[in-house]
């Protein structure tokens, strides 16, 4: 069943965690979500909305459940979904899927990606990956979850939840902001930030 704007109408963390277990589908293609983080308007120096509204970041103020769509290092996209009450500037990423359907077209599209030592397991391991796989740009970006070609549906999964800080991010860095379910292969990120042994990579702002 597809979800609903009542869904995505409630607060940021908390539909962070309550995206997780939760399906990303877009035509023939479906995957579970299992990683996301949340980004806060206020409080949270890593939110693209922390100063205020932009061309770019725009779509964050709109109705709960739109996706924000946008390209970093000029290469990869993120998807976004944004939360809360209209004119917040909140949303949340989605980090990480296991893919469920659609595998071998998600594979042509990462160019026979998916296919190394982890297999299926890194396909839509990461923002930019899941993102490719889905075929998924800027031309979604402000496009509607809730009756728009991307929709994420329901489940009865009530996946075990872990938190940590976000990825890639010096702004804000020491925020509990990130949440994945427990025990997945298909998240992404080190040892270290899944709960595991192992040094964590220094964090970067990811603008």
């Amino acid at each position: 069943m597809r979800l609903g704007r009542e869904f995505f109408e409630r607060p940021t963390v908390e539909l962070a965690r309550a995206l997780l277990g939760k399906r990303l589908a877009m035509g023939a293609l479906e995957g579970k979500i299992v990683e996301t983080e949340a980004y806060l308007f206020r409080g949270d120096p890593g939110c693209h909305a922390a100063r205020g509204r932009t061309t770019r970041n725009a779509p964050m103020f709109g109705p709960a459940g739109t996706a924000y769509v946008y390209l970093i290092y000029g290469m990869h996209h993120c998807l976004n979904v944004v939360s809360g009450r209209e004119g917040e500037g909140e949303a949340v990423l989605i980090r990480a899927l296991e893919p469920l359907a659609g595998i071998e077209a998600m594979r042509e599209r990462r160019g026979g990606g998916g296919r190394g030592s982890r297999g299926l397991e890194s396909l839509c391991s990461g923002p930019g990956r899941l993102t490719r796989a889905f075929g998924i740009t800027r031309a979604h970006n402000g496009s509607s979850l809730i009756d728009g070609e991307m929709q994420i549906l329901d489940s009865r999964e009530k996946p075990e939840i872990r938190a940590s800080a976000r990825i890639g991010l010096s702004a804000g860095e020491d925020l509990q902001l990130r949440f994945f379910v427990a025990g997945s292969a298909f998240v992404s990120g080190t040892k270290a930030q899944n709960g595991g042994k192992g040094e964590a990579p220094r964090r970067r702002l990811t603008g």
